[in-house]
């Protein structure tokens, strides 16, 4: 960054871990910074995003999805926007998930990856194929918002209605054109999954690993529970636990959070 752009700072459209690191980064650098997120975020999230000294910026879900379709916010227009999932840098860092997968599991068979924007997808698989072509590449959504699912049914990227859950960290409401464009050659399949089945993964994981994971992030396990993904060595990517303790509990105590 040039230092007038240091000076105006930056910002991003996201409540989840792209937000918090934005922010760890943006509060080292003595940077400002800023987060665009929805009026329905956890608590948890935005306590995170505030403790490295992030500006929040609430609105409607709809409205944080036309900031990362159009790429711009206009009242933060002097400000440098970093995408939450559509930046390259951003895409390339994610690969690097990939490889140590690869260093961790040579044999990996299949790889499943929740599918929010599609950054952290496109990253892993992209580093994942260029090292080893034959490893199955999975999308993990939930039922409730899953645009990767009907883009790949229509062979092209398609707009659906969401219906907002628990399940904040994933399902948006379109593919972006560069996004689908990366993903295509590289996925196998997207496998969806209800409500019912992420809260069943987060109490698996909860009690069984002692792993705290949130909606999207357990996605990856309870796709993988469907055997969609097939048999053999099969790595789930659980990938964020911002999940606020009341919804925890709920899940622990066998309901499905509103």
């Amino acid at each position: 960054m040039t230092p007038a752009e240091r000076e105006r700072g930056v910002y991003t459209c996201s409540a989840g871990n792209m937000a918090q690191a934005l922010a760890w980064h943006a509060k080292r650098e003595g940077i400002r910074c800023a987060a665009i997120v929805p009026d329905t975020a956890p608590q948890t999230k935005l306590d995170a995003i505030q403790r490295y000294g992030a500006e929040i910026v609430q609105m409607s879900w709809d409205e944080v999805w036309q900031v990362a379709n159009k790429r711009q916010y206009p009242p933060l227009a002097d400000r440098t926007f970093i995408h939450p999932f559509a930046d390259p840098r951003m895409i390339a860092g994610n690969g690097t998930a990939g490889l140590e997968i690869l260093e961790d599991l040579p044999d990996v068979d299949a790889i499943i990856v929740p599918f929010g924007g599609g950054g952290l997808f496109a990253g892993i698989a992209s580093a994942v194929k260029a090292r080893k072509s034959e490893v199955r590449m999975f999308a993990s959504e939930v039922e409730t918002a899953a645009p990767l699912s009907e883009s790949l049914a229509a062979g092209r990227p398609v707009e659906i209605k969401r219906n907002p859950s628990f399940v904040d960290g994933i399902g948006g409401g379109n593919i972006l054109d560069d996004i689908w464009r990366l993903v295509k050659p590289l996925i196998s399949d997207s496998i969806a999954v209800g409500l019912g089945e992420v809260a069943s993964a987060i109490k698996i994981l909860a009690e069984r690993n002692r792993v705290v994971a949130e909606g999207a992030g357990a996605s990856a396990l309870a796709a993988a529970l469907t055997g969609k993904a097939g048999s053999g060595k099969v790595v789930c990517v659980i990938s964020g636990g911002n999940i606020d303790a009341s919804k925890l509990i709920k899940v622990l105590e066998g309901a499905i959070p509103s």
